[in-house]
């Protein structure tokens, strides 16, 4: 692991014993908040290697649910996060896993209302920083330490360039970009980080396009 800068070891500014089972998870639980687009009713969290066997002593469980709750890491609601949830009517449930998985601190994340759910899975992988590696089933690699787009489309020709060019006309400047598909011509998911915000008038030309099906922006 290379680490960039001095913040890459000692982590961000947290609540929590842990940069990787406290700062990370909840940075986890905050982007599945910001991809799902508002609060839970409910969530099934499921925690892998050294994640299932310490949450509670570290705090993940806290962490993940108050990132669920949009609270950032330094907030000190974190701590009363659970109960906080519980007040607001949000069922949780951990399931402490058994598999083993590439990465010792992986939780997938399940949450949902009666409009709809999403499923999630974040590694956090030190300093506070993660990784989203899955996304409804697509893989994907997605830093959350950048303003982001997730594109989902038909798998045709010409969507991913059509993209691109609309980016280009509002000079958004890509810093990473990726395409994960689950079967040949079906649906797609772009996942695009972008060096400046983005603004709602673009996510709407977005979702213009032919074969867009979706799309949704992750705020720095």
């Amino acid at each position: 692991m290379k680490y960039r800068s001095v913040f890459d070891i000692i982590g961000p500014v947290m609540i929590g014993p842990s940069s990787s089972h406290t700062a990370g998870a909840a940075r986890i639980g905050r982007v599945a908040r910001s991809l799902f687009g508002r609060e839970p009713k409910w969530a099934n969290i499921s925690l892998y290697g050294s994640f299932a066997q310490t949450y509670k002593g570290h705090g993940t469980d806290v962490a993940i649910v108050g990132g669920l709750l949009d609270f950032d890491t330094d907030d000190k609601r974190i701590i009363k996060a659970i109960e906080i949830a519980e007040e607001r009517g949000m069922k949780i449930r951990f399931i402490e896993e058994d598999a083993v998985t590439d990465h010792p601190n992986t939780a997938r994340i399940i949450i949902g209302d009666h409009n709809g759910e999403l499923e999630l899975v974040g590694i956090s992988i030190g300093g506070g920083k993660i990784e989203i590696i899955e996304l409804n089933g697509f893989e994907l690699k997605l830093s959350g330490n950048h303003p982001a787009i997730l594109v989902v489309h038909n798998d045709r020709f010409g969507a991913i360039a059509s993209v691109a060019n609309t980016l280009a006309k509002y000079e958004i400047n890509i810093g990473h970009m990726e395409v994960s598909r689950k079967e040949v011509g079906k649906m797609a998911l772009m996942t695009i980080e972008v060096d400046q915000n983005i603004d709602d008038t673009l996510i709407e030309e977005l979702e213009q396009l032919p074969n867009i099906l979706k799309v949704t922006k992750i705020v720095d």
